[in-house]
Order: C-alpha cells, then sequence, then structure tokens
C-alpha cells in the first residue's frame, strides 16, 4: 500500500480485490496527490484539504478558517474574480464547493470526466494562488456575518453550538466554525488572513484527491504542475490536544413550544485504532442510527415523545464523541432526556443483542457503500483518513472494516460509554436543574 501520508518520493500503486486503483504521490511542494480510479462512473471529483479548519485557530482568530474559505472563491491569477470561477465551472457542468469543519478546510468540485483537466485547472488556480482582495473581503463580511445570524435564528444549530462549548469548553473544539459576528466585523484583516493562510495552510499537512474516473487525467508532469501551484509552505505547528472531559450543562432559554435536546458522552476508546471507530459506529448506530435503533424505536414510536431523535458518533484526531439528539415537545423533554440516559445505561450494563449488533452493521456497512458510489464522498472520506488521521484511504478497506467487526467488539464499546458521565445543552423553556 502506498504510504497515507504520501512520504517520500516517486509514484505508488494499489490494488484491492481489483477496486480501485489508488495512487500516491508526493510532490514538490510537500503536498501529497491521490489518484482513486473508480470503475462505472463518468463523473470525477478534485478536492484538496488542509488541516486548517477551527480546531486550528488561535482564540482571536475564530472564524478565520471558515471566513478564509469564502475569500478564496473570489479569485485567483488565471481566473481572477468571482465571476470567472462561477462562470467557468458552470461552462463545465461542474459542482463547485467547499467546506469548514473543526478538522479541516476543503474545497472541491465534480465533473464529468472529459473535464476533469479543466476542473484541476481552475480549482487550483483559485485555491492554490487566491488574490484575497481587500475591497472583496470587506464586502464578504457582510455575507458571513448574515451565515452566523441565520444559524442564530434556528434553535437546532444553537443547540449544536452550546453542545460543543458544553462538551469541550473554551477548547478550540468547544468554539464555532463560523466564530463570532465581531471578529468579522472589528479584528479580522487581510493581513491577518494572510499570515493564518501562510501558517496552517502546508501540503505537508493536506492532500489532493482525484476520484472517480481518471481516463482524463494526464499521466505526465501536467497534473502534477497544476497542483504546484499550491506553495511549498513548512509544516505547521501541531494541534492543541484535547482537555480532560469536564461535562457541564448549557441551557439556553427561549419561550417556546418545542425543544432541541443535546447530550454528549466521551466513550474510553482509542480513536487512533480504525477497527475500535468501527466498533464506536455500530454502536451509534444500533443506539440511535436508525429506525430499527433503541432510541428511535423507544423513544418516538412507543412513548411518542419526539419527532427526532439520533446518535451520531465522531472521531477527531485524539477524541471520540458520542452525541444523542432529540427535537421534541417541550413538556416532553424531561421525560425523554431521563429514558434516553436509561437507554445508554442499559446498554452499558447489559450489552446489546446478537441480533441488534447484526442489523447495526448490515445498515452501516449498506449506508456506506451507498454513500460511496458518490465520488465527492469518496474524496471526502479520503482527506478525513489521510490528514486527520494519517490512515489508508481506500473505500472498499472502510467498508471491510465495518462487516469485521465483531458482537464483542461493540458490546465493549457499549461498556466504555459512562451513562453517569455527559454534557448536555438545551434550546427551550427549562432550566439547567432539570438536567441534573
Amino acid at each position: 500500500m502506498p504510504d497515507p501520508r504520501g512520504r517520500g518520493r516517486g509514484l505508488s500503486m494499489a490494488r484491492l480485490n481489483g477496486m480501485p486503483k489508488i495512487a500516491t504521490e508526493t510532490l514538490a511542494n510537500g503536498l501529497p496527490l491521490h489518484r482513486v480510479a473508480l470503475e462505472g462512473t463518468r463523473a470525477t471529483t478534485v478536492l484538496v484539504a488542509f488541516d486548517a479548519g477551527a480546531r486550528t485557530e488561535r482564540p482571536e482568530e475564530n472564524g478565520m478558517a471558515h471566513f478564509l474559505e469564502h475569500l478564496v472563491f473570489k479569485g485567483g491569477e488565471k481566473y481572477d474574480d468571482y465571476r470567472k470561477v462561477n462562470e467557468t465551472a458552470e461552462r463545465m457542468g461542474g459542482s463547485l464547493n467547499a467546506y469548514t469543519s473543526h478538522d479541516l478546510v476543503a474545497f472541491h468540485i465534480t465533473v464529468r470526466a472529459e473535464a476533469a483537466m479543466e476542473a484541476i485547472d481552475l480549482l487550483t488556480d483559485f485555491v492554490g494562488r487566491p488574490r484575497i482582495d481587500a475591497e472583496e473581503l470587506d464586502r464578504e463580511r457582510g455575507v458571513v456575518i448574515q451565515e452566523i445570524a441565520r444559524y442564530d435564528d434556528q434553535p437546532s444549530a444553537v443547540a449544536e453550538k452550546l453542545i460543543d462549548r458544553a462538551a469541550f469548553g473554551e477548547h478550540p473544539l468547544g468554539r464555532t466554525v463560523l466564530g463570532p459576528a465581531e471578529h468579522l466585523r472589528d479584528t479580522f484583516t487581510r493581513d491577518g488572513i494572510v499570515a493564518f493562510r501562510e501558517r496552517r495552510w502546508s501540503g505537508r499537512r493536506g492532500g489532493a484527491f482525484v476520484v472517480g474516473n481518471v481516463d482524463h487525467v494526464a499521466a505526465d508532469g501536467e497534473t502534477a504542475a497544476l497542483f504546484e501551484r499550491f506553495p511549498d509552505l513548512s509544516a505547521p505547528e501541531p494541534y492543541e490536544p484535547v482537555p480532560g472531559f469536564d461535562p457541564q450543562v448549557i441551557v439556553e432559554q427561549r419561550d417556546s413550544n418545542q425543544s432541541h435536546l443535546r447530550m454528549s458522552y466521551r466513550p474510553d476508546y482509542d480513536v487512533t485504532d480504525p477497527g475500535q471507530r468501527a466498533a464506536m459506529t455500530i454502536y451509534s448506530t444500533l443506539l440511535g442510527g436508525s429506525m430499527g435503533s433503541r432510541l428511535f424505536d423507544e423513544i418516538r414510536e412507543q412513548r411518542g415523545l419526539c419527532y427526532s431523535v439520533y446518535a451520531v458518533d465522531h472521531a477527531f484526531a485524539d477524541v471520540g464523541v458520542l452525541q444523542l439528539s432529540a427535537g421534541l415537545e417541550s413538556g416532553k423533554t424531561g421525560e425523554a432526556y431521563t429514558r434516553m440516559r436509561e437507554i445508554v445505561g442499559e446498554l452499558a450494563a447489559g450489552g446489546p443483542t446478537e441480533e441488534e449488533v447484526h442489523r447495526a452493521r448490515a445498515y452501516a456497512a449498506g449506508r456506506r457503500v451507498l454513500a460511496f458510489e458518490n465520488t465527492n464522498a469518496v474524496a471526502r472520506y479520503g482527506a478525513t483518513q489521510s490528514i486527520v488521521f494519517g490512515e489508508d484511504i481506500d473505500p472498499d478497506a472502510s467498508v471491510a472494516r465495518l462487516d469485521a467487526v465483531t458482537f464483542d467488539q461493540v458490546a465493549e464499546m457499549a461498556r466504555r460509554v459512562d451513562p453517569e458521565r455527559l454534557s448536555v445543552a438545551c434550546v427551550g423553556p427549562h432550566t439547567s436543574a432539570e438536567f441534573g
């Protein structure tokens, strides 16, 4: 297998079960370039990502990673304004977008395979050598401030913001990706934004991915030359390690008939072990990841306490999180909260059934197979695997790990969730005392 970080020089190839074909090389600027050839598709996704998400921001920079994501779309050297960027993508029939999370910032375009080289030319121009025009910067401030205001008007989005703070406090993982509006209004300068980019957008902590039908991607030096438009920057400083778990309860009181409840656990498992991550995914699926899960069956179907209830697991580079969520009538929040905690406790004490594990494993693996029919999903998976975890990017291996999870592994994951130690966030007509 190629080294997932692209260390070393030259081109390496891998083939698992004949599909997919993966080639990885490290470019002169330190950026690993991964080509993932998938049979049976007429689409190609081009994605570039860096270890430059909200987790890497200093306190006064909170929101800068996301703001920078917006700014690069204003143009580069060849496509030097936003109209040229947008119109060029449209002429290819392409879907152009980006995302910023706590983990990563990523830019991606999906096109018909015949337009792959044009797509690489476009993406590497405005992302690799952005103008970051001062006038455009000032115009975009207002756009992002409106985006922040829109999220603050949505109780479910506010609940997500609060649960991060309740689980991680003042650590970067406890801050929002969008940041506070006052940073946009008062503190972000062009020099500061350029300095953040030069500090964090290093190819040595990034990756480029060309996924899908790669028949039209140049195999000589042309493709590498385009991705080498990104500057050769020093490796960035490591992220701030996650703090010890100090669970809190945060309630934002709103006079409403509906409440949005979030519960966050920190399971005691090794997130650097892909097998344990897979087992936690199966556990969260049987807990609340499907219509056959315990939470959905009892909280919604049997008791009728809510219209939405689910559980999700997420692994950052050094910590795993299990989150339970519900949207419900405010008067039923207390009963739902109590019973959700009890279900977690019952799984910790008695474990799941063999049938639950079998069904959840099939469902989780099947969902991933279906997701990987999309070239963009494969590219995003590869970015997380290689940049966050430094692991193999092969999508087939991901499905195989889920298929290989055993009943005993899932039962062990259930025991590793302490039902008495959880952070809670709620938006609605409540007080913190209700969640003791």
